[in-house]
């Protein structure tokens, strides 16, 4: 057909140039082909089509639609396009007294101007291909699964995925590409070691007790770097990429490069036993055996704030990757929350009751915290509520780590195993784990999940131990995100590193609410004032009542000793008077007057006899 076609128009001739070719969208073609070379009325004509199949598409499909198109859920949507409509009222009940009549005439005639038309026909062509784009990559999610994460499933009720080894999975189920991060680094003089991964998930910082400090490219299985300090190691981290960390040692914090030379010296940070880096706000945070929580900025170096927490040594330490605020948990079973901006902390929970909190984690959403405690129990709590969830009990030894990979599979290090439950673990108290794995003879320190990998990172006193947990990395990366590529040159890199200073968070940002802060306000004058009017009148009448409550409450006696029930007794005996209590008051007295007599006679005042003792002040007789 195609043949006999041009054969056809052949033979009419060649194609007049009043006639165009029309094309039609089809959710085969790439995006932006369909507004290549096309008029701006092909263009209108192919946005009314597009927009058409988008309204005949279900429910469902067409929210996914809608949302890559406005890039956010529908309730960003629906904001802007409240915004947009509250400006053109504003537009259009604007204030114009103090303006002059000039100023007027320019304003009502740039109101009157028309509108650029190379402007509207480049805004519907982008229009266009946005419209396209959204439909390809809602296919796209229809194929890719991307909202369903790849566990392990057991084909019957007999089988268990907890029976699972990694053994078994190296050798029959997983390809020779993942099966090669199952492995074990035998390093038994400088452990216990702990384990971290950069954002990209690419590199591995291993940091011994005994002063041993390396980093391990995963991609090749290859050291990239390897140093000895030669002094005690209390923890390590990555800071805004795989280029620099800062190492905890025995007095300092110390920063080094990739190669292992030192570039600086944190005097101020001193005994530090845990540390984390704030990635969007450039901020080292590191708590030590001083109780005193410290902010280091790192772009420039400078000490932002300090607070004491008066709680005494601390080493466990995690942000909430949601909000960025601080979690530390204390030896007296209690995690409080801490920001910059305050100097007192956030939240305030009672979490292991007599034990010590040995380990701490937050899901992505920052809905949900995990506590490990000394008595041998690992706690869920909604952060939502400040409640706890459940519970789960371990076996062997109190939960020294905690951590929950970027799907919410929760990984529980105890004593020599390691305890992996699935993401339903979270908010439904589950029977039985995902999956376990045993390190015969070896005690577990620290255990982290490998960013957009299936990969499961374990320290311990004998060295290091890699596993494969199936479902537990992100197989979407996100470009748009900062030193997530794990495949970047050094010019990708060095453009990261600017954008990402350019893109920094102030301190004062990190909050409760991060949703508070970048909502958008009523633009019409009359809403705002009227909702500050509220706000304000609500806080006066919180104000009136807790002074009425404050007036109507009955002061307590804070003094030293007064409410004690001899003292009670001795006030209300006192106020009795009787017989015996006249008696005992004339006794007094006359003793009194006696060694007053005494006093004079040996003053010699008898002799004298011309002074009246009752008509001399009592100030003045020791003068006769």
């Amino acid at each position: 057909m195609a043949k006999s076609t041009s054969q056809s128009d052949e033979r009419d001739g060649p194609p007049s140039k009043k006639s165009k070719k029309t094309t039609s969208a089809t959710p085969n073609q790439m995006a932006g082909d369909i507004t290549l070379g096309a008029t701006h009325n092909q263009i209108l004509k192919q946005r009314k089509t597009l927009k058409k199949q988008i309204h005949s598409l279900p429910p469902e499909q067409r929210s996914k639609v809608l949302s890559h198109f406005h890039g956010g859920s529908s309730h960003t949507a629906s904001l802007s396009k409240q915004r947009i409509k509250n400006l053109r009222e504003d537009d259009k009940h604007a204030d114009t007294s103090a303006l002059s009549d000039v100023q007027r005439y320019t304003l009502d005639k740039r109101k009157k101007r028309r509108a650029n038309p190379a402007l509207q026909r480049q805004m519907h062509r982008r229009e266009t291909k946005r419209l396209q784009n959204a439909m390809a990559a809602a296919d796209a999610e229809e194929i890719l699964h991307t909202h369903t994460t790849g566990l392990v499933e057991a084909e019957t009720d007999m089988e268990k995925t907890v029976q699972l080894t990694q053994q078994q999975l190296k050798n029959e189920h997983l390809q020779e590409s993942v099966a090669r991060n199952i492995f074990d680094l035998d390093l038994n003089q400088y452990g216990p070691y702990k384990l971290r991964y950069d954002r990209s998930g690419r590199y591995s910082l291993l940091a011994g007790n005994a002063g041993h400090v390396s980093i391990i490219d995963q991609h090749s299985l290859s050291l990239s770097s390897e140093f000895f300090v030669n002094e005690t190691v209390r923890d390590a981290c990555f800071l805004h990429n795989g280029t620099m960390m800062a190492v905890a040692q025995e007095k300092n914090v110390f920063v080094y490069d990739d190669k292992g030379v030192e570039i600086h010296r944190m005097d101020g940070h001193r005994r530090v036993m845990g540390m984390e880096f704030l990635p969007y706000h450039w901020l080292l945070a590191t708590i030590g055996q001083s109780g005193l929580l410290q902010y280091q900025d790192t772009s420039t170096g400078e000490l932002i704030t300090q607070h004491r927490t008066k709680m005494g040594p601390c080493g466990v330490i995690r942000q909430n990757p949601f909000n960025s605020v601080i979690h530390l948990g204390h030896t007296n079973g209690t995690v409080t929350l801490w920001s910059p901006s305050s100097s007192e902390y956030l939240v305030k929970m009672l979490c292991h009751r007599g034990s010590p909190v040995t380990s701490l984690a937050m899901d992505r959403s920052g809905r949900y915290m995990v506590t490990g405690g000394g008595d041998s129990k690992v706690k869920v709590w909604d952060l939502r509520m400040y409640k706890e969830v459940h519970s789960y009990n371990t076996f062997g030894g109190a939960p020294t780590c905690v951590d929950i990979s970027q799907t919410g599979i929760l990984g529980i290090g105890h004593g020599c195993h390691t305890t992996f439950w699935r993401p339903e673990a979270l908010h439904t108290k589950m029977k039985e784990p995902y999956m376990k794995h045993q390190l015969s003879g070896k005690r577990v320190e620290s255990l982290r999940f490998r960013p957009f990998e299936d990969v499961c990172g374990i320290g311990h006193t004998l060295g290091i131990s890699s596993i494969v947990i199936p479902g537990s990395g992100e197989p979407n990366l996100d470009s748009m995100e900062h030193f997530t590529n794990p495949y970047m040159d050094i010019k990708q890199r060095r453009e990261a590193e600017v954008r990402s200073l350019l893109e920094k968070l102030s301190p004062d940002m990190i909050a409760l609410d991060p949703d508070a802060i970048g909502s958008v306000e009523e633009s019409n004058l009359i809403q705002r004032r009227q909702r500050m009017r509220h706000m304000a009148e609500e806080a006066d009448a919180r104000k009136a009542e807790e002074a009425e409550a404050a007036k109507n409450k009955k002061e307590k006696k804070r003094m030293r000793g007064r409410s004690k029930i001899a003292k009670k007794l001795a006030r209300k005996q006192k106020n009795i008077i009787d017989d015996n209590v006249l008696k005992l008051k004339e006794l007094r007295e006359k003793e009194k007057a006696e060694r007053e007599v005494q006093r004079a006679a040996e003053r010699g005042e008898e002799e004298s006899g011309d002074v009246d003792d009752d008509m001399t002040p009592s100030a003045l007789k020791r003068f006769f």
